[in-house]
């Protein structure tokens, strides 16, 4: 029954229109359902819009706990701060770069949070491949890279005025090291020609 009402809209409600959102796509359905359950259906007899009544009287009541709905995932946010969520690119918060974050996208919005705390909320987009930005989440990005910048030049300022001196070592110091330097003293023993005596030579 599900699958003939998908093929009645896809034949009779989509061919020539155009949705702006899932809004106007409910919008345009709405008006157009009064119009549909006038016909009357071969299989009851009898139009749909005298039959939702005793459809509906007939129906079991809804559980207490709603369903759960929508995409959830859990990622470690990087270092450019977006999240991709079913074919687009959101912004996050870029002050919990490197923590895990949950995304939630429901049909309308996709939410952030690190640790229960919002770090994102934006409009869901329906297109795909594409890039949405909250321009807060840039602005803290660039506070973020000039205080990462004012960090790294006062570290580097000591160094810079004494020089940045680099201590040298002497290259006996990498022959012990590698124990390239001979220890022991070689003696030599020669005989001096016509005399018989004996030299001792130490090298």
């Amino acid at each position: 029954m599900v699958e003939r009402a998908n093929g009645y809209l896809q034949t009779s409600f989509l061919p020539g229109r155009a949705f702006a959102s899932p809004a106007d796509f409910n919008t345009q359905l709405e008006a157009w359902l009064p119009r549909a359950n006038q016909r009357v259906l071969r299989r009851t007899g009898t139009q749909p819009g005298l039959r939702v009544g005793t459809d509906a009287a007939a129906m079991m009541d809804l559980p207490p706990v709603a369903p759960s709905v929508g995409m959830t995932d859990r990622v470690r946010l990087g270092r450019d701060y977006y999240v991709r969520v079913l074919g687009n690119d959101y912004s996050v918060d870029p002050s919990v770069i490197g923590r895990f974050v949950d995304i939630t996208a429901g049909l309308t919005t996709v939410t952030v949070t690190c640790a229960g705390q919002v770090v994102a909320a934006h409009e869901r987009c329906w297109d795909v491949r594409r890039t949405i930005t909250d321009p807060a989440h840039v602005t803290t990005a660039a506070a973020l890279r000039q205080a990462y910048r004012s960090r790294s030049a006062a570290a580097i300022a000591p160094a810079a005025k004494a020089g940045a001196l680099v201590g040298v070592r002497a290259l006996s110091d990498y022959d012990d090291l590698f124990a390239l330097t001979t220890a022991a003293t070689t003696s030599v023993t020669t005989v001096a020609e016509g005399t018989g005596r004996r030299l001792e030579a130490v090298r």
